[in-house]
């Protein structure tokens, strides 16, 4: 975690994300912005925690690191204008969620663990390294 961790960030599920794309590519404006927020700020280390707490696992666990330099403490937007003009709003309350993302990516070990590996670098640079 960097710092002490309270980065404030504005959560929101990702299928809810999509549906606010999806919404927007199909109702919004042309040449609009549309900001798509959760109306979940909530600080990286009470994120940590709930893992921690959802997998069983102690908060011993938690590693701090020095904080970038810069690092922003809050990503704040406001998404006021997608409600008013699409009428858009989370469906999904953070805590289903999370619960529902800890576990994809219980149920996706393969995805991941190959990320970790760097096996994805290789394919990358078999794909792309002569372009």
């Amino acid at each position: 975690v960097y710092g002490e961790g309270l980065n404030v960030r504005d959560w929101l599920y990702v299928e809810d994300h999509c549906k606010a794309i999806d919404l927007i590519i199909h109702k919004g404006r042309v040449g609009e912005v549309y900001n798509v927020g959760g109306h979940n700020e909530k600080q990286n280390i009470e994120i940590v925690r709930i893992i921690c707490k959802e997998l069983g696992k102690p908060e011993s666990l938690i590693t701090h690191v020095g904080d970038r330099k810069g690092h922003d403490m809050r990503y704040a937007i406001d998404p006021t204008k997608i409600h008013n003009e699409l009428g858009w709003l989370p469906e999904t309350k953070f805590e289903d969620g999370i619960k529902k993302t800890i576990q994809w990516y219980l149920n996706n070990r393969e995805w991941w663990e190959t990320i970790i590996s760097g096996e994805y670098q290789n394919y990358y640079e078999k794909m792309y390294s002569n372009r």
